[in-house]
């Protein structure tokens, strides 16, 4: 069943919100056959993740999905089929007296953010009366059946593991990027928030045996590690090596190359929700850090996707990623976590390849919206 779905996205401060509906708009469009338009208030935003996008146009097509400027002053259209409030954002009030008015009735849904937190389960899918006579209906995505899923395209695992399997490509791509790797270096992602613990966890990696190469997007962290390593700006292609350490600063690229960048690395670490999600589809051990949240309730939510992940690993190597992932999102030293993970990197690789294979098991985040609108009518 063909139907029109509308994606309603406000860009808070980062690229998540923006990466996670681009994501969805595309699938929609691509595996399911759906007519998209994203609302977007902030198209510079989604144009680093998506570089053909033109931040000027009021309306453009990308990928088969309809792009438009979310403008201050809303101007009336006719709703969808299925309207989706992307992380609780508002829709216009105007907008939703049409949904109320439309002949053909709207279901309206308001996408949460992920979260591994017990109570999700139990909201997934409630409806909340609305004024009009309208209904919505709060969509949770998640690790365990009784949520809505996670967003992965189809085919994603089948193509992450032959490219894994495929030590040219994985070279080609990294020197597309700009990145010649050294025989016997251990690759490692870094996409972060500002973080007072990084200072800590370089200082382990360079004091190592064994080297490491850190690839670092252009982000947030850069000035802390400018600060690290004692230099007075870092760029695009700039390296520096400290000790056994060797650290090379990449461009923002769009997502399907950052994809590859996970793919090729032995360890990422990631920030938000759209890289997080993506870490985990690598099958690699992950660092998160979590969006930080000023009433504190993030660590929560990170305790949380902890108490889920941790489970079949043995205690020291639950131990080890537990205080690293703690000491990480508390801004606190990093190196006796550090070391302690070293003896436990063969079990916790295996363990990171078997929680993508559950996760993968189940209904994608795509799929489950376009039957829950099927159940719905």
């Amino acid at each position: 069943m063909r139907a029109f779905w509308e994606i309603f996205c406000t860009v808070v401060d980062n690229y998540g919100d923006a990466g996670v509906t681009w994501r969805l708009a595309r699938q929609l469009v691509a595996e399911h056959g759906q007519r998209v338009r994203l609302w977007v208030d902030d198209l510079a935003a989604l144009a680093r993740l998506c570089p053909e996008a033109d931040v000027d146009a009021a309306r453009q097509w990308r990928a088969g999905v309809e792009i438009c400027r979310w403008p201050a002053h809303w101007q009336p259209v006719e709703p969808a089929d299925v309207v989706i409030e992307a992380f609780a954002c508002r829709l216009p009030e105007t907008h939703v007296a049409a949904m109320a008015d439309r002949r053909r009735r709207v279901l309206w849904l308001n996408l949460e953010y992920l979260s591994a937190e017990d109570w999700v389960g139990g909201c997934h899918g409630l409806p909340s009366l609305q004024p009009g006579g309208l209904q919505k209906f709060f969509f949770f995505p998640g690790f365990t059946t009784d949520t809505g899923g996670l967003l992965r395209e189809r085919g994603l695992i089948e193509r992450r593991r032959a490219f894994q399997a495929d030590a040219a490509a994985r070279a080609d791509f990294l020197q597309s990027v700009g990145v010649q790797a050294c025989p016997g270096e251990r690759l490692i992602s870094l996409f972060a928030y500002e973080n007072a613990a990084l200072s800590s966890w370089l200082e382990a990696m360079a004091s190592e045996g064994r080297p490491t190469l850190l690839l670092v997007p252009e982000g947030r962290i850069l000035d802390d590690l400018r600060r690290w390593l004692a230099v007075p700006a870092l760029a695009v292609g700039d390296g520096q090596r400290r000790g056994a350490l060797r650290v090379q600063v990449l461009p923002f690229v769009r997502q399907e190359a950052y994809d590859r960048l996970l793919w090729c690395c032995d360890f990422n670490a990631v920030r938000g929700e759209d890289s997080f999600l993506r870490a985990q589809w690598a099958g690699r051990p992950l660092l998160w850090h979590i969006y930080p949240q000023a009433d504190g309730a993030h660590r929560d939510k990170l305790e949380a996707f902890l108490s889920l992940y941790l489970e079949g690993l043995s205690p020291a190597a639950a131990g080890a990623l537990q205080e690293l992932w703690r000491a990480w999102n508390a801004g606190a030293a990093m190196g006796p976590a550090w070391s302690a993970l070293a003896d436990q990197w063969p079990e916790l690789r295996a363990h990171a390849e078997r929680w993508c294979a559950r996760q993968a098991a189940r209904p994608d985040l795509a799929a489950a919206l376009v039957q829950f609108y099927a159940d719905w009518l």
